[in-house]
């Protein structure tokens, strides 16, 4: 017998199936990924993406930017970059004789950030507010951002040289923290033959845009209504707090990850067409959720080991609601 969903998310489904599509006119592969940014965008929360040079960061959240008629700007990061280049500055006025603010480019809906590593503690710290409570003190001023408002995050993990490690506040403020891969080899000569058929056109011309700000707003007040059990709620707490305790982990996660392991589960399921939560969906996103808010113990660095393989031992060790 087939499942009815008791919440109406088919038009969800149907504008993530669109957004897909138009994705797929230019990204070849990359399914996970994308996915991961729908249910982050669906789930109102901010994406770290770290990946070497090269495999489409950029471009895929620039793509996915032009799928939602809402404003945009990219920044890039430097190490000479000011707060007030990214927030905006009070500039005098001599026919007014006032001072007037100049709203910087963080003044937008989607803001893409390329390389945030590579920006002083200084720069960073301008992005804290904004982040958490989508409004901006500055000059004595208040600004509230209209929504919706989402920072994509671009870093390179290989090279250190001129970057500086993101603070563990400015972390904790994405929702996600996803790896990207390099594609595999079928994956690749598709990407050639996209490339060589295109002959220099510029691909984000091939999309079209598929919701409105307000759809948007609407989807997430729909993922919000997303039915999850109780049992789905001790196996999110049973996961987290098994962090705080483990040996492998110097710094185990905090509430904050498992009100985004929650949000983002509701989320997940939703793009796969559901209105309510299953340990699946929990452990698909759980590792995007948390690796960047735990910390290893130097032991287990050195072994090899990494957070995702951590997360791995502490998912299996616990018991799978039914």
């Amino acid at each position: 017998m087939e499942y009815q969903n008791r919440l109406d998310i088919h038009t969800l489904k149907t504008a993530v199936d669109q957004i897909k599509a138009e994705l797929s006119k230019v990204i070849v592969g990359q399914e996970q990924f994308i996915n991961l940014l729908l249910t982050a965008l669906l789930a109102d929360g901010h994406v770290l993406i770290e990946g070497v040079p090269g495999i489409a960061k950029t471009l895929t959240a620039k793509l996915l930017s032009k799928t939602l008629e809402t404003g945009f700007s990219r920044i890039q990061f430097t190490p000479d970059l000011m707060p007030s280049d990214i927030l905006g500055t009070s500039v005098y006025n001599i026919k007014i004789k006032e001072f007037e603010f100049h709203k910087g480019p963080i003044f937008s809906n989607f803001v893409l950030i390329d390389e945030i590593n590579r920006a002083p503690a200084k720069t960073q710290s301008a992005l804290f507010e904004v982040m958490e409570e989508r409004q901006i003190t500055i000059d004595g001023l208040h600004f509230d951002l209209t929504p919706p408002f989402i920072v994509l995050a671009t870093q390179n993990p290989i090279e250190q040289e001129g970057t500086y490690a993101l603070p563990e506040a400015q972390l904790d403020r994405f929702i996600f923290k996803i790896k990207v891969n390099y594609p595999d080899k079928e994956e690749e000569i598709a990407i050639l033959k996209q490339h060589h058929k295109r002959q220099g056109n510029d691909p984000l011309n091939q999309i079209k845009p598929v919701i409105s700000a307000k759809q948007l707003l609407d989807f997430r007040k729909l993922v919000q209504q997303i039915i999850v059990d109780d049992k789905i709620l001790n196996y999110i707490v049973d996961i987290i707090q098994k962090t705080r305790e483990h040996s492998h982990l110097f710094l185990g996660a905090s509430p904050r990850a498992s009100i985004a392991t929650l949000n983002t589960a509701k989320a997940y399921a939703a793009i796969q067409g559901r209105d309510f939560v299953i340990p699946d969906d929990v452990k698909a996103v759980l590792p995007h959720a948390l690796r960047h808010r735990i910390i290893l113990n130097p032991e287990q660095e050195l072994e090899g080991l990494d957070e995702e393989d951590v997360l791995n031992i502490i998912v299996e060790s616990i018991e799978v609601p039914r």
